[in-house]
């Protein structure tokens, strides 16, 4: 069970030294072009130990080497979508730098979006669709 502070611990580590991506592209397919989102948060340094902890206080994403040749073998854990989405409200009360991308992550996962210009319920729509 993770504990009040080693989140705080995290969040702040995260907050100097992480990236988050929350980016919309254009992908083509066979069957046209589509908008798919990159959902991604990551922290790299060369400290492996703090990185497996933090992997393993987690318990989601992966973690890998980041070779540079030249340079200190560097090590990067990763999340993305659903697994952002469980970091970042984790990391919320505490973060500062990062807060603005974070608040994203929360609200692209929020219960409400606009849908053909309504505003949609998510739970309700999932619902509907699994009675049809």
């Amino acid at each position: 069970m993770l504990r009040e502070a080693d989140i705080g611990y995290m969040a702040g580590l995260f907050d100097g030294e992480g990236s988050i991506t929350y980016k919309k592209y254009k992908e083509k397919k066979k069957t046209g072009t589509y908008d798919c989102w990159r959902i991604v948060m990551e922290i790299s340094m060369t400290d492996k130990s703090v990185l497996v902890w933090f992997h393993e206080m987690l318990g989601c994403g992966t973690l890998r080497k980041k070779p540079r040749p030249g340079h200190k073998m560097q090590w990067r854990w990763r999340c993305t979508f659903r697994d952002a989405y469980y970091v970042a409200r984790l990391f919320w009360p505490y973060s500062h730098t990062k807060l603005d991308k974070i608040n994203q992550i929360i609200d692209h996962y929020s219960e409400e979006k606009v849908m053909n210009g309504r505003v949609v319920n998510l739970q309700q729509y999932r619902q509907m669709m699994s009675l049809e």
